[in-house]
């Protein structure tokens, strides 16, 4: 397959493409791979209604959703357990980009879980708990940028944890992220 010439372009004006979609199909199928060498891809990015959406859909999931049962695992381990698996495998699918561009590229983002949003030492445990689970480089901890967010954006950096930062929504709140991160 040859390179999309468009997103060829833009990657080579220093614009890193990202995508917003993961699944295991996508993974397993070389499909992400493929995105890698023919759309510029050099970063994705997830978010709990991706996953909702591949597991759906998908019977990928099936054998281990049924272990994760059986196992007695709640919703919850269970949600985690499908989620990180598929980060670090799309982070091990990345490494090369990671590698090549000294870590600039090459990142796969995965959300603290939403109903944190207003629990700033919830969020950083969740952080810690998710970069601890994923164990990989390329990994980054997308947080929300909610009054409670913020010290959480702080605190998990000063845990050498890389953070993504989204619902950015207003410049103040914008510059609130900004001084959350030095």
């Amino acid at each position: 397959m040859s390179q999309n010439k468009n997103l060829a372009e833009l990657s080579a004006a220093g614009v890193s493409v990202w995508l917003d979609d993961l699944s295991r199909d996508l993974i397993n199928s070389g499909a992400l791979q493929d995105e890698i060498d023919t759309h510029s891809i050099v970063g994705v990015t997830t978010n709990p209604a991706i996953f909702q959406n591949s597991i759906s859909k998908s019977e990928s999931y099936a054998e281990q959703i049924n272990a994760l049962a059986a196992s007695g695992a709640d919703v919850d381990a269970a949600i985690t357990a499908i989620t990180t698996d598929d980060v670090r495998a799309a982070c091990d699918v990345l490494a090369p980009v990671f590698a090549d561009s000294d870590g600039h590229d090459g990142r796969v983002s995965i959300e603290v879980d939403p109903r944190l949003a207003n629990k700033t030492d919830e969020t950083v445990a969740q952080a810690v708990e998710l970069w601890n689970l994923v164990d990989r480089p390329n990994l980054f901890i997308k947080i929300p940028a909610t009054k409670a967010g913020l010290p959480a954006i702080t605190r998990v950096i000063a845990e050498g944890i890389s953070v993504n930062v989204t619902l950015i929504f207003s410049v103040e709140r914008y510059r609130e992220v900004m001084d959350a991160y030095l």
